[in-house]
């Protein structure tokens, strides 16, 4: 045998290896029949190179897996086999043809011995050989050797499941433990089911890359069948929260983008499955939060948030305060535009039921909300507006908290226009409004004084049809101070501790250009 390199083999176009041709052709039945096509086409011109070269493309695991099949065949058919390397060296013997008809206890028969053993050992040796199939992940599909390495893992998890009946056990005797891979399938579709218990496998199988994942759940058809699917849904959101923890999430999320959408989709299919009996608000709200990194389908997003929306009257301040997507925050550091899709579900939803407690409890809870988002420098007034409009007012019934929430809108913005000003206070209710915030209102600089004078007046209008109270006293004067006053229609006059403003005063405040600031200034003082 020759011991110089006389083959020169380029491996996926960035490696290449200089071998003897006799060492190689000895193992390798598809390097065998390229070399001899080599030296036809050699043979037919009158000078040729002495080396031949070959060029192999898409060979599994590159460079380094041709590596490990030159040292299997100069080592005269030996190789230290481990379930870090089995993977990759199987898929090389079928890509090569290294089987028993060139030598005998050639690679192929190796791995595969070695594989049969995997498949009924331990739990730990088969998510290893699953990890490291991912570098040959296209070849090992191809060959079925993640479908077999899949089956084994779901075998394992179902009969170390609780649920797995005693006699099912039974019946699968140590012999049949052994049987084909079709059996496994039935064993493990049967068997997969609910419980903290079955949770056990989550954190090892959470080390796989999103195609074995993928692979794994379309395998088990987890939602195509009559299998309790809510474990599988569980380690899904599992899995996927645990992989937004790794340090290179960006890159892992760009590169696996389509599979980590798909699983994704899948996750919210199950949830909405499962439904209010599996999952509480709180918990939608985590699973919202955890797959909104993804890229969901329009259809599971609308799925998801219909589901949150009709549990909003049990949902809490920290479960609506979920940041804006993206890093620049310029519309706003929180997503208000998933609080006012979330509420057009719970409306339409309670509207149909007819529920006003429950409506009441989400009125509250949002006017908590709009104080929490009004110090935000980037929060709009259009979308202000659409979360405290988007209750109907039956909701309310006070608006003490809107006004609340627009006070402090205007003390984090205070250079709106005045038609913004005006405008944010649209959502108001003003006979909705208790006395003291009344005056708060009319005294507050920073409201319009038509939006005042507007408000009082509505507090005067309301009070007509109400027993007057000790702190406000609607009356029509008998006297006037003047003959012309006595001629007019009586004024409506509103008393506030000695205060009052009538019709004709709050006309008289204004000018041709608008309001008079220093008499609006000391007309505030006063109340």
């Amino acid at each position: 045998m020759s011991l110089f390199y006389d083959l020169q083999i380029c491996i996926n176009g960035d490696h290449t290896f200089f071998l003897n041709q006799d060492v190689i052709s000895k193992y390798s039945g598809s390097l065998r029949k390229m070399i001899k096509q080599s030296k036809k086409k050699r043979n037919k011109k009158s000078k040729s190179p002495e080396i031949i070269t070959i060029e192999i493309d898409g060979f599994p695991g590159g460079s380094d897996g041709f590596e490990l099949v030159s040292r299997f065949c100069y080592s005269n058919g030996g190789i230290s086999i481990d379930v870090s390397n089995v993977s990759t060296l199987y898929c090389c013997s079928v890509f090569l043809g290294m089987t028993e008809k060139l030598c005998f206890s050639n690679l192929l028969l190796q791995t595969e011995s070695f594989l049969e053993e995997v498949f009924y050992g331990s739990w730990n040796d088969i998510v290893l050989s699953l990890k490291s199939c991912e570098q040959v992940f296209l070849h090992a599909d191809s060959y079925g050797l993640v479908d077999k390495l899949i089956f084994s893992a779901l075998t394992k998890i179902s009969r170390s499941s609780e649920a797995f009946s005693s006699s099912s056990l039974s019946s699968s005797s140590p012999s049949s433990a052994k049987n084909t891979p079709e059996s496994d399938k039935r064993l493990a579709s049967q068997n997969v089911s609910c419980g903290r218990s079955n949770e056990w496998w989550f954190d090892d199988m959470s080390s796989l890359s999103p195609v074995i994942i993928l692979k794994l759940i379309r395998i088990i058809g987890a939602y195509k069948t009559n299998v309790k699917s809510l474990v599988l849904t569980k380690f899904l959101l599992h899995y996927l929260k645990t992989r937004l923890q790794t340090k290179s999430r960006n890159i892992e999320l760009m590169r696996n983008k389509l599979e980590y959408s798909d699983l994704a989709d899948t996750a919210v299919t199950g949830v909405v499955l499962a439904g209010k009996t599996a999952f509480s608000c709180r918990k939608l709200f985590w699973v919202l939060r955890v797959l909104s990194s993804f890229s969901l389908s329009r259809e599971s997003k609308t799925g998801l948030e219909t589901l949150i929306g009709e549990m909003l009257d049990q949902a809490t301040l920290d479960d609506l305060l979920i940041p804006a997507a993206g890093g620049s925050r310029e519309s706003g550091f929180y997503n208000v535009d998933l609080v006012i899709r979330l509420l057009k579900v719970f409306v339409r939803n309670r509207e149909e039921e007819e529920e006003e407690s429950k409506m009441k409890e989400v009125g509250r809870l949002i006017d908590k909300y709009l104080r929490e988002i009004s110090p935000d420098q980037n929060l709009k007034v259009s979308k202000f507006l659409g979360v405290a409009e988007s209750l109907p007012d039956s909701a309310r019934g006070c608006f003490d908290g809107v006004y609340r929430a627009i006070d402090i809108y205007l003390q984090s913005h205070p250079n709106l226009t005045p038609e913004d000003r005006t405008k944010i206070c649209r959502c108001l209710n003003y006979k909705k409004l208790t006395l003291e915030t009344c005056r708060q209102l009319a005294r507050n600089p920073k409201i319009p004084p038509d939006i005042a004078i507007q408000a009082l007046k509505s507090r005067c209008d309301d009070q007509k049809h109400r027993t007057p109270t000790p702190e406000v006293k609607l009356v029509n004067k008998s006297t006037c101070r003047s003959r012309r006053h006595s001629q007019d229609k009586k004024p409506v006059m509103l008393h506030h501790k000695g205060f009052a403003i009538s019709e004709k005063l709050a006309e008289e405040l204004k000018t041709k250009e608008g309001y008079n600031w220093k008499v609006i200034d000391r007309f505030r003082e006063r109340l």
